[in-house]
């Protein structure tokens, strides 16, 4: 089993770029996803995407803590457990994107073996958003640029060939070594794709880790709802504005009225598009000074108690869907045509 990480601040565009390389490279995938907090978001806008024989990939969840220093026991016990059931060619392991890459390289080559090979990681840069990210987490931003493999900058389609130019000089400035991509890998020819799942990891290149500095919080929410599209916009103006603290980063789908939405915030910007209809609306707020009781108000009307009121005799809550491995923490979304 050959593992890929592929690495990259808040918003960058991983799980999109996940979507791509199974469609691209028509490989036996299997992906893990980590994500920030109790509630995953990404696992389910993966399931649609399908492998080379037209079936849903495998989806593996990891969820309430970081992959890169809190879970890495469980981490490494998932990953096993992935090796000796489904034994996929390949392993891409999307972590959360406020985790160090260098730990979590570091965590997989404890347990690399005859069986277990490393690839060299992927970072993605988010052109738009890298400055601001640079500036108020320099410590994880630069860990992300300096250990990966391969650098490729998304959402800079409209940027200049001077602009280009100049944010390539700036990462390499940080990581002379790596191989930067500044045109969207959109664009690039399959022979491309599939050299990124064969280059192994430069096991001469020592790891340097970093401690993590960063004081963000989370909150997950499921069973959220608005009336309508209107709702949201005027929702995420307030995320963009600080009604609800000071969030950096926030996904999430929901039903709106009769329509199933799909939104993202990155700093200041956010976006909305529409989905096929989903199981279960979850949403993911990432940032500090988060106002919890107020997201829950907004977003969770038929759920969310007013403090200091009386409270009704409790409601029987629906279970998780999938299936739970004890001890591991680890969650396999079992995909349906």
């Amino acid at each position: 089993m050959k593992i890929l990480v592929i690495s990259g601040f808040l918003g960058a565009g991983k799980t999109t770029f996940i979507k791509e390389l199974a469609k691209r490279t028509k490989q036996d995938f299997a992906v893990m996803e980590n994500e920030y907090g109790a509630v995953g978001v990404d696992g389910g806008l993966l399931s649609g995407t399908q492998d080379d024989s037209g079936a849903p990939l495998n989806i593996w969840e990891l969820t309430e803590g970081c992959i890169c220093c809190t879970r890495k026991s469980d981490f490494a016990t998932s990953v096993l457990t992935i090796a000796n059931t489904i034994d996929p060619e390949y392993l891409v392991v999307e972590p959360t994107g406020v985790g160090m890459l260098s730990k979590i390289m570091e965590n997989i080559r404890m347990i690399q073996y005859e069986r277990i090979f490393l690839l060299s990681p992927i970072t993605i840069l988010d052109g738009e958003h890298f400055e601001q990210s640079l500036e108020k987490f320099p410590d994880i931003c630069r860990d992300q640029i300096q250990t990966a493999g391969t650098i490729l900058i998304s959402k800079r389609e409209q940027a200049d060939e001077e602009e280009r130019r100049q944010m390539e000089a700036r990462i390499r400035a940080i990581n002379p070594e790596a191989d930067v991509c500044s045109v969207h890998y959109s664009k690039m020819d399959d022979a491309w794709w599939k050299n990124l799942l064969k280059r192994p990891l430069d096991s001469g290149k020592a790891a340097e880790t970093a401690e993590e500095t960063s004081d963000l919080e989370n909150m997950g929410l499921t069973e959220v709802s608005l009336k309508n599209e209107n709702e949201l916009i005027l929702f995420l103006q307030g995320v963009v504005s600080g009604v609800f603290g000071d969030i950096y980063r926030a996904k999430g789908f929901l039903k709106a009225g009769k329509a199933w939405l799909r939104f993202d915030v990155v700093d200041k910007t956010y976006t909305i598009t529409g989905i096929d209809p989903m199981e279960e609306s979850k949403s993911v707020f990432i940032g500090t000074g988060l106002k919890r009781n107020l997201l829950r108000e907004v977003l969770q009307k038929s759920l969310y108690i007013k403090p200091g009121a009386a409270v009704p005799v409790s409601r029987k809550q629906g279970t998780a869907k999938g299936m739970i491995r004890p001890g591991t923490g680890l969650r396999q979304r079992i995909n349906k045509e």
